[in-house]
């Protein structure tokens, strides 16, 4: 697992789309969140491709955090490669201070929001119709942060 290299963007754009068929990420986003957030944009890379990636993106007072894509190349799911992006994503949030962890999930993805909840997030009770537009719903799930130190 490391930082996401500007040399990596094409092959992560490709993974996001491979991930994300209906829905990927296009590349001059993904360019923009490595220039905005870019120690927030984590990869599994295991010496020959990129497996997986995790990007956040953290408001400046660290109030909050949004998981903006976790995405795993369809091969290497149910191996565990979501959770470790997750877990190291979550430490180093926590480690910075941030409060409040937010996503949103597709509620069909049954596994995606098994993930989470096991990582402790809660989704709030109502469904966001067209979220990301027409039919587009999703569920929004938060993670409260303790401090290190605090809790």
């Amino acid at each position: 697992m490391r930082h996401v290299r500007e040399e990596d963007l094409q092959e992560l754009s490709l993974l996001d789309r491979e991930s994300f068929p209906e829905e990927p990420y296009p590349y001059f986003v993904l360019r923009q969140m490595f220039d905005v957030y870019p120690d927030h944009l984590l990869v599994l890379d295991d010496g020959t491709a990129l497996m997986g990636y995790v990007l956040c993106g953290t408001a400046p007072d660290l109030s909050r955090s949004w998981v903006l894509g976790l995405g795993i190349t369809p091969d290497e799911r149910g191996q565990g490669f979501g959770r470790l992006l997750m877990e190291e994503a979550l430490r180093r949030l926590r480690g910075l201070g941030v409060r409040e962890v937010v996503l949103t999930v597709a509620p069909a993805n049954k596994t995606a929001i098994l993930l989470y909840e096991n990582l402790g997030f809660v989704g709030e009770p109502t469904l966001h119709e067209n979220y990301f537009g027409p039919g587009a719903d999703r569920l929004l799930m938060r993670l409260r942060l303790s401090r290190p130190g605090f809790g």
